[in-house]
């Protein structure tokens, strides 16, 4: 069915820069001060070192985006500069990514909402109402991709209200000199191990930063609001996420931090009362439903554009009346509620930190791929930046890709994550190293690759 250009809105520079922020911002950054409180202050050398590395990678993404406005994100970049295999194999992992990563959002966001709610903390009602909440946000995003902008704005805006209270409490504190601001809350033996498993951890919390180089042909003006939209939402994010998780690290105890549920509650209960941590875990709630329905809008719009491109099947390219690919929507959450399902049973911690460390090192090797790409296209010359940025660009893409292989090897660091992956796959215990499982799951896409060739092959030999 075509759709005419006056009955699909775009999305414009506010949209996109709240689908890159609230698309980082999830319900993962609530929980991950207790997941970096064996590092100590090693979390805070990673902050700095994930945000710096972030940055670097929006700039390599601004600088494609801005050169192919209406490509399909990672896929496309990449597809151009190496060819279809390598294309695929990116657009494949990313997916998986994206509903493996919704599967752990969504629990997180129904696991804070059972703090207010203990019904919702048992099972097997935590894992319907989970199910629940996915398709609940899959029907917002087939009402249209500015209906479901409209929506990231508003929670963009309500996700950001616990995490500036508590930036501006340790801002406030830090100017006062206020004893209670004390590093001997955290530990405080350095270690380059540390600090790279920590940045591993850290930088789930800045995965989303391509988010809209995604939908870039459902954008105004693509050529400067993709760009922009990529920098200042990750700056904005990077600079809270540094000031709210460093004064959570400095104000509670390492040792009952590492045991905390809601680390950012628990600031509250400390500084403001109750009444503030019971707040703390609505907007911790909201910031979760926010994440996952910007995450939602991209697990549809990336098999679709991909089938539209002939790589996926021609079911994932279908669109409702409002130019929604509703089938590439509807499996795609398909496949999120068996995940949840599945694991509805066992212990949510250690296998959330696994799984987020599987998701982030899958798009850990798009990232790679990514600023390998400016370089080769640079070198060609299909990528032609202005020749004040010539430099800069090719250094952010050299930096970019040695951070990006830094942080594959950090992924596989955390002894409790290693501990957790040897339970769940006991008959492959090599493949307890996040990195190494993401190869494995990316491999399983080549076959796939041919299949759909040769399908593309034997259709075409009729019509010749």
């Amino acid at each position: 069915m075509e759709v005419s250009a006056t009955t699909v809105r775009k999305l414009g520079f506010w949209m996109c820069t709240a689908l890159v922020v609230g698309n980082m911002i999830g319900s993962g950054i609530f929980l991950l001060p207790a997941s970096l409180a064996p590092y100590g202050l090693n979390s805070l050398i990673a902050w700095g070192l994930t945000a710096t590395g972030a940055l670097i990678l929006a700039f390599v993404f601004a600088a494609l985006g801005r050169a192919y406005p209406n490509a399909c994100g990672p896929y496309d970049y990449t597809r151009v500069a190496f060819g279809d295999l390598a294309g695929f194999v990116v657009a494949w992992g990313y997916w998986i990514s994206i509903w493996c990563g919704n599967a752990a959002i969504a629990t997180g966001a129904i696991g804070y909402l059972g703090t207010i709610f203990p019904a919702l903390g048992t099972q097997p009602v935590s894992a319907l109402a989970t199910v629940a909440l996915v398709w609940l946000l899959t029907g917002v995003n087939a009402l249209g991709a500015r209906t479901a902008g409209s929506v990231q704005v508003v929670t963009t805006v309500l996700k950001l209200v616990p995490l500036l209270a508590i930036a501006g409490l340790g801002l406030w504190l830090l100017v006062t000199h206020d004893p209670t601001l004390t590093t001997a809350n955290a530990p405080t033996t350095f270690s380059i191990e540390g600090i790279t498993a920590a940045a591993a951890l850290t930088l789930w919390a800045l995965v989303g930063l391509e988010s809209a180089t995604i939908p870039g042909g459902k954008v105004e003006d693509p050529e400067r609001t993709i760009p922009r939209a990529t920098v200042v939402g990750t700056a904005v994010t990077a600079a809270i996420y540094v000031l709210a998780c460093g004064c959570v690290l400095l104000l509670v105890p390492s040792s009952q931090l590492a045991q905390s549920q809601a680390p950012f509650a628990d600031v509250a209960r400390n500084v403001w009362g109750n009444g503030a941590a019971v707040a703390f875990a609505v907007f911790a709630a909201i910031s979760g439903i926010g994440a996952l329905n910007g995450w939602i809008l991209l697990q549809g719009e990336l098999p679709y554009q991909m089938a539209k491109k002939g790589v996926f099947p021609r079911l994932f390219a279908n669109e409702s009346s409002r130019g929604v690919p509703i089938a590439s929507l509807c499996i795609s959450s398909a496949l999120v509620s068996v995940m949840i399902l599945a694991n509805s049973s066992k212990s949510l911690v250690q296998v959330f930190s696994y799984i987020i460390l599987v998701s982030t090192s899958a798009t850990l090797v798009f990232y790679l791929l990514c600023s390998l790409a400016v370089l080769k296209l640079m070198r060609t010359g299909e990528l032609r930046p202005a020749s004040g940025k010539l430099g800069w660009l090719a250094a952010a893409a050299v930096v970019g890709s040695l951070y990006s292989l830094w942080a594959i090897y950090g992924a596989g660091l955390s002894t409790d994550v290693k501990q957790c992956g040897g339970q769940l796959i006991c008959w492959a215990p090599w493949l307890s190293n996040p990195a190494i499982l993401n190869v494995a799951l990316l491999a399983l896409g080549v076959p796939v690759f041919y299949l759909m060739r040769r399908g593309k092959a034997a259709a075409a030999a009729p019509a010749a």
